[in-house]
């Protein structure tokens, strides 16, 4: 709305009756009044006030401003009362995005913080793109490997992930269990379809492992998992996700070389309002010295 500081003063006329009323509600000197005014009322075509002795009143036009103008000050008033107390509540939308392999991990904290504050909607968002915190698309990314640069984000170390190679029982039942890392290499292997891939666990598979005998590949951390419960092959499997399936053999322990690290990111923007440091707050407090291991 382009006039809208002519309206507003126009409005603060009528309501008060004197050019000086307004210019000091407004905060302006009296001839910036005089000027919205002339300046309203040759853009309108019309008289919105006759001037007087006593100061000015709203001809029939300047009532219908008045009104208008009224209706158009509580609506901004009550939108700014509303904005203001959702600053200051844990309430509303909470986008929270993450790779596909996370879910497993962060959705229990995900619930327990729904729960503890159920006026928030949480939208949990996995993709193999990054979603753009600069444009809004997300309050707070999860992300793996080296520490986003982008200038603008807050980047704040989260947790280290450890992973291990695995093998079914099916899988030893045919093929025998490796006894060494020299073995370990010659064996039937489950993989990620990402050959560009930086995780320190994929590039170390490419490096060590014939790309011939990696004889399952996917992109999708479900089907690889499953994969290697079905005895396909061996697989690398974080900790966590491995100790929810006991019948499964670790064959090599965690190696420094594969460890990960989980980034909390978050735009400058955002990232000191009430809802989204007590989001960060929570989740650091649900995985406090948590090392997946």
């Amino acid at each position: 709305m382009e006039n809208w500081d002519e309206i507003r003063t126009a409005y603060q006329v009528a309501r008060l009756g004197t050019v000086s009323g307004a210019a000091e509600v407004l905060g302006v000197h009296h001839a910036t009044v005089i000027r919205h005014i002339d300046a309203l009322e040759g853009r309108l075509g019309v008289k919105l006030f006759q001037r007087h002795a006593r100061g000015y009143t709203p001809t029939e036009a300047g009532q219908d401003l008045l009104r208008v103008a009224q209706a158009t000050d509580d609506q901004f008033s009550q939108l700014s009362g509303r904005i203001k107390g959702r600053g200051n509540a844990v309430s509303g939308e909470l986008v929270v995005t993450t790779l596909s392999g996370f879910s497993q991990l962060l959705v229990p904290p995900l619930a327990a913080f729904q729960e503890k504050y159920p006026d928030v909607i949480l939208r949990y968002l996995t993709s193999v793109r990054l979603f753009r915190l600069e444009y809004g698309e997300a309050h707070v990314a999860i992300r793996a490997g080296s520490p986003p640069q982008q200038p603008d984000n807050v980047v704040q170390p989260f947790m280290e992930l450890n992973w291990a190679i695995y093998a079914a029982p099916a899988y030893i039942a045919r093929h025998g269990k490796p006894e060494s890392a020299e073995e370990v290499v010659k064996h039937r292997f489950v993989g990620f379809d990402d050959p560009a891939s930086r995780a320190p666990y994929a590039q170390w598979l490419r490096e060590q492992v014939p790309s011939s005998q990696v004889v399952f590949r996917s992109g999708d951390n479900r089907a690889v998992q499953r994969a290697i419960l079905a005895g396909i092959g061996l697989g690398f499997l974080r900790r966590d996700e491995a100790a929810q399936h006991p019948e499964l053999v670790e064959v090599h322990p965690p190696a420094e070389e594969w460890q990960g690290r989980l980034w909390l990111v978050t735009h400058m923007d955002l990232h000191r309002t009430t809802k989204v440091q007590t989001f960060l707050t929570f989740l650091k407090d649900w995985f406090k010295d948590e090392k997946l291991q």
